[in-house]
């Protein structure tokens, strides 16, 4: 169960929640590799896992505001305070946190060690999370925007700059919107926005074709996997347009086309082409067929073979095998299968949070995890 002290990857060896959903006060030690939450529905186990992930940018595995994520009674803010270590040594703290007083809509702290990070962004620089949660089960038969979030997600565990450059190119184009909506507006004040939305929507679009083009080579020769292989293709959102070249000479064509589209935009009231409009496009290669079009079972499955992919690409990209927040990941498989994940999880070496409402779905992890029964906001 507990780690070897020579253990160079980074862990999360305690947590401690502070007014966190249905948690008033929390603190958990945490000693091994897998660590399984199991209880009753609605206990807080999701709950748990949604405090981990908050431990990387973004909004979390829920994408929640932080008026929903403070306890109801409690403070009105929320903190998660992680012990990160290596080994037996390098014992590190990290806390992030909404104070009472900055409401709902306020920007969360981050502190590392005691020191106040500039930006949320800094985290990345200590700790690499993934996860895979029920609610991306429609991923495939779902709208554009949840794949892209879910490849944007991949992005940022590997290009820590990703998630900067996608706010800014999102604040552009709602800019040019605006500029589009005004008939009087000046030619050279749209051509400098439109400059600004090439450069960072080309960024974007490399970035993730870059992804997707390690993913692929992450799930390459796993002919063993019991999961099925997904072939990924991407399509950029620019019509047209080959991402190849040199990046000035792309930069020059993205902010012609845009330039080029104005009234077609300006009709429609938005932006017709960008990576705004990117989506992935995957299928089950052993059965030659969409991925939207396989059943519940296959398609959890092709999500489990991409996050499992996504893991080992992260460790090779960063040199920091990431933590894994597993929701409810039992259920809807096989004894077999069940076994085989847990045994692929050991063998990448990453640390995993698993939950479940049976602790029976985790019996093939005997001797490996620590079990923890969740009620009611309290763990034993």
């Amino acid at each position: 169960m507990f780690e070897p002290a020579d253990d160079p990857r980074i862990r999360i060896r305690g947590l401690g929640l502070v007014d966190f959903r249905n948690y008033g006060a929390l603190s958990l030690p945490v000693s091994s590799r897998f660590v399984v939450l199991h209880g009753d529905n609605g206990s807080g186990k999701t709950n748990l896992l949604e405090a981990v992930s908050l431990l990387s940018p973004g909004r979390g595995l829920r994408r929640a505001a932080y008026g929903e994520i403070a306890r109801g009674g409690g403070s009105g803010g929320f903190s998660v305070r992680a012990r990160l270590g290596q080994g037996e040594a390098g014992v590190e703290e990290v806390l992030t946190l909404v104070r009472p007083d900055e409401g709902a809509g306020s920007a969360r702290l981050v502190r590392l060690d005691g020191t106040q990070a500039r930006t949320v962004d800094e985290l990345l620089d200590h700790l690499r999370v993934v996860w895979l949660t029920p609610a991306m089960d429609g991923l495939f038969t779902g709208p554009a925007g949840d794949r892209r979030r879910f490849l944007d997600r991949m992005v940022l565990t590997v290009d820590p700059g990703h998630g900067r450059r996608a706010l800014d190119y999102e604040k552009a184009m709602k800019g040019r919107n605006r500029l589009l909506a005004d008939d009087r507006t000046d030619d050279g004040w749209l051509a400098a926005i439109e400059a600004q939305m090439a450069e960072l929507g080309l960024a974007l679009a490399l970035a993730r074709a870059d992804l997707v083009a390690r993913l692929k080579g992450s799930m390459a020769g796993d002919d063993a996997s019991p999961f099925p292989t997904a072939d990924l293709t991407l399509h950029s959102g620019y019509e047209a347009l080959e991402l190849g070249g040199a990046a000035v000479d792309l930069e020059d064509a993205v902010a012609a086309r845009l330039r080029a589209r104005r009234f077609l935009d300006r009709a429609a009231g938005r932006t017709t082409e960008g990576p705004h409009r990117c989506d992935l496009d995957v299928r089950h290669r052993e059965k030659a067929m969409p991925a939207a079009l396989a059943s519940t079972g296959e398609q959890k499955a092709l999500l489990i073979g991409l996050v499992v992919a996504h893991a080992r690409l992260v460790e090779a990209a960063s040199g920091m095998a990431p933590v894994l927040l597993l929701d409810e990941i039992a259920a809807h498989l096989d004894p077999g299968r069940r076994a085989a994940l847990f045994d692929i999880l050991d063998r990448l070496g990453v640390q995993s949070f698993l939950t479940g409402t049976d602790a029976a779905l985790f019996e093939a992890l005997e001797g490996r995890a620590e079990m923890f029964t969740v009620h009611d906001g309290t763990i034993a």
